[in-house]
This record gives C-alpha cells, sequence and structure tokens, in this order.
C-alpha cells in the first residue's frame, strides 16, 4: 500500500468521524430544542396563573372563564385549565384566602374559619339574615323561576307583594320578563346576588326538592 493510499484512508476515517459528530450534534440540538418548548409552556402559564390572579384580586365580581378569553386573546380550553389550577393551589394551600367558583365564575373569598375573628377585629357587621317569609318566597321562586306573583300567592296561601319587593331590594330576585298570560304579569327569576348569598355556581347546585323533603320529614321524627 502507497502512502497515498494511508492519506485517502485516514482521510476517509477524519470524515465519517465528523458525519457521526454532526449527526450526534442534530440530535442534541432537537432534544434541547423540544425542552425549550415544554419551558415555554411552563412559563405561559405561569404568567396566565399572575394575570389571572391580579385580575382577580383587583375586582369585586366573579369573573368567568370567558372575561378571560375576551380580555387576553386566550384560548378557552387553556383559560379553564389554569383557572382550575389556581383554584387547587389557594385550596391546597388552606390559608386565609380561597378561590372559589360562584355565581357562574371565580371570586376571592375569606377562609370560612376565620369569619368569627375577622368580624370582631374588623368591626363587620354580620350579613343580614331573612325572615321566614322571606325565606320561603325566595325558595319558591328559585326552584320554580321564572314565576308570577299570583302563583307564589297560591303557593304561600297570602299575599307574597312585599316579600317579593323586600327579596329585589335585596337583588335576590329580579323581574325576567312578561308572562304570555291574561294582562301580561311581570314573572320573577333569581339573580346572580342570590347565587353569592347561598355559596352556589349555577343554579343546579341547588339540592333536589326530593332531597328538602326527605331532610324535613327526617327533621320531624
Amino acid at each position: 500500500m502507497s502512502a497515498d493510499d494511508d492519506v485517502d484512508d485516514e482521510s476517509s476515517k477524519d470524515s465519517e468521524a465528523e458525519d457521526i459528530s454532526g449527526d450526534t450534534s442534530e440530535e442534541d440540538g432537537s432534544d434541547d430544542s423540544s425542552g425549550e418548548e415544554v419551558d415555554d409552556v411552563e412559563r405561559d402559564e405561569l404568567e396566565l396563573k399572575g394575570l389571572f390572579e391580579s385580575v382577580l384580586f383587583l375586582t369585586n365580581e366573579p369573573l368567568s372563564s370567558s372575561f378571560f378569553v375576551k380580555n387576553f386573546s386566550v384560548d378557552p380550553t387553556q383559560a379553564k385549565i389554569v383557572m382550575d389550577s389556581l383554584v387547587d393551589e389557594y385550596e391546597e394551600r388552606d390559608g386565609g384566602i380561597l378561590l372559589v367558583e360562584i355565581a357562574n365564575g371565580f371570586q376571592f373569598v375569606t377562609n370560612a374559619r376565620y369569619a368569627e375573628q375577622l368580624r370582631h377585629a374588623l368591626g363587620m357587621k354580620r350579613r343580614e339574615t331573612l325572615s321566614k317569609g322571606m325565606l320561603e318566597t325566595l325558595a319558591i321562586v328559585s326552584y320554580k323561576q321564572p314565576i308570577v306573583l299570583a302563583e307564589i300567592d297560591d303557593l304561600r296561601g297570602v299575599s307574597s307583594r312585599m316579600m317579593v319587593a323586600n327579596l329585589m331590594k335585596r337583588n335576590l330576585i329580579k323581574p325576567v320578563g312578561r308572562m304570555n298570560l291574561p294582562g301580561r304579569p311581570l314573572a320573577y327569576g333569581t339573580t346572580d346576588e342570590f347565587l353569592r348569598f347561598f355559596g352556589l355556581n349555577r343554579l343546579s347546585d341547588l339540592p333536589k326538592l326530593s332531597e328538602i323533603k326527605e331532610f324535613s320529614l327526617d327533621s320531624e321524627e
């Protein structure tokens, strides 16, 4: 074998080594890119959490996922995932502040176990309770809505005009339209404040009437 042949062989080996080295670096590069994509996703979620958290902190009203979708151009699925994640984080922490689903949205609330201490320290008044007549009227409206005053009167057996007026003052019920009946009477339904007052997220969270009747019978026994 000539010296030239030896040189050619060495050059060939060096070229193969470079090819192998190049392939490896390309593979490593693709792995790094994948890792960067994961980091970007995690970073985006953290950014959204911080943004959503800030907005919720500044408002006194429940905000729905659609609010964030509309105002921050976020995908609906991503918005729901971020909100659910925030709810879970505050629940696991179990501190003085909780993020809850209420009145078809999300809202920060204080932990109920500190309610008495907060009232005492800050001079806060207890929430005004509802009379038996108001509760009875409100229960009828919540389960029978939309319902007119005459139907409420029939179910209660007494005039409910004053009860309806007081519940409207408390923003627990409101007119929701007119029924297709003689005289076109106003129909009433519950409000978002009703959901907040009772800590409900939506009307479907109300207990079934059958469950209430069973509870009532058990209490009498």
